[in-house]
């Protein structure tokens, strides 16, 4: 195998890792301003990582099937969802009312919280399945990813929420955006 080819599908993939774990970071910022120990920041950041790494799981599954079935199309098909999220991502950033976080992180709260910033993942998953990348190298990133930008989004929430929530959102849009352009047109 190449080495150029291994570390561009590196790159690739840690790059919609980030991208896809950016919900995790906002919601993080937002979820730092309130009082909470380290143990538990620790617990919501692993739940989070967790999820992000059944989610696109999930969709590698189902992305290799529907690969093997349709061949070629399954690829512009993947691109295509990059795409719509990377568009969502910049409309949610660009709405005027901020985003409520009415789940608490406590008991059911926080397994939906990680549920609900994880769920978009599915749709990266099924774009890498469709594409053909390595499970385990894709399922590893993305948990890790979203583990340390979680923790990073509570931690510097205590500081920092108005400065960058919006703006992670929008970074995060531009990654998917470009890779789903990619996928399609070139």
């Amino acid at each position: 195998m190449d080495v150029t080819y291994v570390v561009g599908e590196l790159i690739t993939i840690g790059a919609m890792a980030f991208a896809f774990s950016m919900d995790s970071f906002s919601i993080g910022l937002g979820l730092g301003l309130l009082s909470m120990r380290m143990k538990r920041m620790a617990l919501i950041s692993t739940l989070s990582g967790f999820f992000h790494m059944v989610m696109p799981l999930i969709g590698i599954i189902v992305g290799q099937v529907l690969s093997v079935h349709f061949g070629q199309i399954t690829i512009l098909i993947g691109g295509g969802l990059l795409i719509v999220v990377g568009i969502s991502m910049f409309h949610s950033a660009f709405q005027r009312k901020e985003r409520e976080t009415i789940i608490a992180p406590y008991g059911i709260g926080l397994l939906l919280f990680a549920f609900t910033v994880s769920i978009d993942s599915i749709s990266a998953g099924l774009s890498l399945g469709m594409f053909g990348a390595r499970v385990i190298v894709t399922v590893v990133l993305f948990g890790v990813i979203s583990t340390v930008l979680t923790m990073s989004g509570l931690l510097l929430g205590r500081k920092f929420y108005h400065i960058f929530g919006r703006y992670s959102l929008v970074f995060g849009g531009s990654i998917l955006l470009a890779f789903g352009i990619k996928m399609v047109f070139i």
